[in-house]
């Protein structure tokens, strides 16, 4: 028997297969703070119950796994992030009571004012602080994989300017600084930071000014670029 013969043949439901889903760990920056995207879910299994975004992969829509969790985040957001990174895969047959699954969890930062018309209207959709995470009760085990993300992200914080994607379009230095530190959870030292900015060029400058604690601040947009740059050291303390 040939290849051809083979696949002629095969079926695939012969075989037992696990659930394969998407879950997106979507964070943003507002009011001082780190939100993380949870929605409702409406039906069984968990129904009632926070948790990320997320759903099953749909072989008609979906070519490939980013596929499938833009498509969600899209539903879920009104909006597709600017940056999206693979965090992790889980799979067992504890962790859905449908049957063994598998969910590849993906991370990502967007700005609150990209989406916040959107998810503002939805009632099934919140952002929530994620020092108040831990006293929600959220399906499946949502807790472990946004504990996964922030950590991931605390750790990107050190070495990228990708806190920058939870900004606005413009900001200012002062407020790219901030966004780091909350993510980083240190304060870090002013000039350091300056100097690892201009060092990386990652920033463009607009060419106009905010006024910022009395005084008149630069605003910025961020590189293309800028999610894949690293710096050659971390950030000091």
């Amino acid at each position: 028997m040939n290849e051809q013969d083979f696949l002629a043949s095969y079926n695939r439901r012969d075989f037992l297969s696990p659930l394969i889903t998407v879950d997106a760990a979507l964070f943003t920056y507002h009011e001082e703070q780190l939100k993380v995207l949870l929605v409702k879910r409406g039906e069984h299994p968990e129904k009632g119950k926070w948790g990320l975004p997320g759903g099953f992969v749909d072989e008609l829509q979906d070519k490939c796994l980013e596929d499938t969790v833009l498509r969600k985040l899209k539903e879920k957001t009104g909006v597709i992030p600017p940056y999206i990174e693979q965090l992790c895969s889980v799979g067992n047959n504890q962790r859905d009571v449908r049957g063994w699954s598998v969910t590849v969890c993906y991370t990502a930062l967007i700005a609150h004012q990209v989406c916040e018309a959107h998810i503002d209207t939805v009632d099934s959709v919140m952002w929530c602080p994620i020092d108040e995470v831990a006293q929600q009760c959220l399906a499946f085990d949502h807790h472990e994989l946004i504990a996964q993300a922030r950590e991931r992200l605390k750790q990107k914080s050190l070495y990228s300017i990708v806190p920058g994607f939870a900004l606005p379009e413009v900001f200012t230095l002062p407020e790219l600084q901030h966004v780091h530190e909350i993510l980083i959870g240190k304060e870090i030292q002013k000039k350091s930071f300056r100097r690892r900015i201009e060092q990386a060029d990652l920033l463009i400058d607009t060419g106009e000014k905010r006024a910022e604690r009395g005084r008149p601040a630069s605003l910025y947009r961020l590189k293309e670029a800028s999610a894949d740059y690293r710096f050659i050291r971390n950030l000091e303390f």
